[in-house]
């Protein structure tokens, strides 16, 4: 009878602890979105003083002013047919009107915090330096315009690079102490060269002495019209600087999972598994991927967001018109829209990714709770 009372009870307590680990759950997710974002509001705001060395930008922008109004005045005879006075006067009031069309009238910690909201809303505004036959452009268009090149070409290098780094340092687990793995330890300090050293050596081999690559640039001038035609060439366009970024990273990528997944495979359970007789294919699988799946999704999340920003100095030796060249001339020119405009979009990119990969944690790892709760 009391064995009955007990089973009877058992569903009412089941049922009773939902709600617990829901709240638990939502309140996570709240504290945990409300750290990102004051995070990102940080991160974006020291990005804005940065940018504009603490106000100093603006004085060279007041500097360009007066010299742009000073010379289209000059250049006007009824101008120059004026007494000193009235002209100083002119020039003045016109000086006034372009420095509050702009913003600059106010005080630098004013503008930071109200430039902070447009950041943070994605009202970047316009570049008055990256400007097109109509005149100044708006941050968000620019960014759009260049992401797709830079998100084509170091995407498909990241997955590469994954994907080939994985599987090898697998087979060098397998193979611990073979010429080939002896090989990738001792080259595997050659990855501190950044993608750019390894993109010169290749051009200079591949385009100047062989030539049968192009020296750089995303496709050929004239484009193809047909469409198929375009992406076969935008491929041929994109076999030196994938393979310069693989060369940049392959070696201690490998090297570095390599001994992760040699740490795994010495643990207790993974030799009791080679005890009982289970298919080595079967080991890797459940009992060496498995464990490690949280930190390889972290590497590729991570990876994968860092594709957003591309890299400055590697587009300009490739003459690869992405995001990354932007940024580079967008620092010579102090242009602290396009500057906050990129990193306002990656904060908020890495923020949005670390609160997924917490999420996937839980999913792909039992041993990980969401809240903080025990697990059973």
């Amino acid at each position: 009878m009391a064995k009955q009372k007990e089973m009877a009870s058992s569903p009412a307590r089941g049922n009773s602890a939902t709600p617990s680990t829901w709240r638990r759950l939502l309140r996570y997710t709240v504290v945990r979105m409300v750290v990102l974002f004051i995070t990102v509001v940080i991160g974006v705001y020291l990005t804005i003083l940065i940018a504009n060395m603490g106000g100093y930008v603006d004085e060279i922008r007041r500097s360009q002013i007066r010299e742009q109004i000073a010379m289209r005045f000059q250049n006007d005879p009824t101008f120059r047919a004026l007494p000193p006075e009235e002209r100083q006067k002119r020039i003045e009031a016109e000086i006034a009107v372009e420095e509050k069309r702009l913003g600059l009238d106010k005080p630098f910690l004013v503008r930071s915090f109200a430039y902070l909201k447009h950041a943070l809303t994605l009202d970047l505004g316009r570049s008055e330096n990256m400007t097109s036959d109509s005149g100044s452009r708006q941050v968000r268009l620019i960014i759009l315009e260049r992401l797709p090149a830079t998100l084509v070409l170091f995407g498909t290098s990241q997955i590469v690079l994954f994907a080939l780094a994985l599987f090898v340092a697998l087979y060098l687990s397998r193979h611990y102490g073979s010429w080939l793995d002896r090989l990738f330890v001792a080259l595997s300090p050659l990855s501190s060269a950044p993608g750019w050293f390894y993109g010169i050596f290749l051009i200079i081999i591949f385009a100047a002495w062989l030539k049968i690559l192009p020296f750089g640039g995303m496709v050929s001038v004239p484009p193809p019209e047909n469409p198929v035609q375009y992406a076969l060439d935008v491929a041929y366009h994109m076999i030196l600087p994938v393979m310069a970024l693989t060369l940049s990273s392959i070696f201690i990528s490998v090297y570095g999972w390599r001994t992760f997944f040699l740490i795994f495979s010495s643990e207790d359970y993974v030799e009791m598994a080679r005890a009982k007789g289970v298919h080595p294919r079967a080991i890797e699988r459940r009992y060496i991927l498995r464990p490690t799946l949280p930190t390889i999704i972290t590497s590729f999340a991570l990876s994968v967001i860092g594709v957003w920003l591309g890299a400055p100095i590697f587009e300009t030796i490739f003459n690869w018109p992405g995001l990354g060249r932007v940024l580079f001339h967008a620092v010579q020119l102090f242009d602290t829209p396009v500057i906050v405009g990129s990193t306002v979009i990656f904060a908020y990119l890495l923020a949005v990714t670390v609160f997924l990969l917490d999420i996937i944690y839980a999913i792909v790892d039992p041993r990980v709770t969401v809240g903080g709760g025990r697990q059973a």
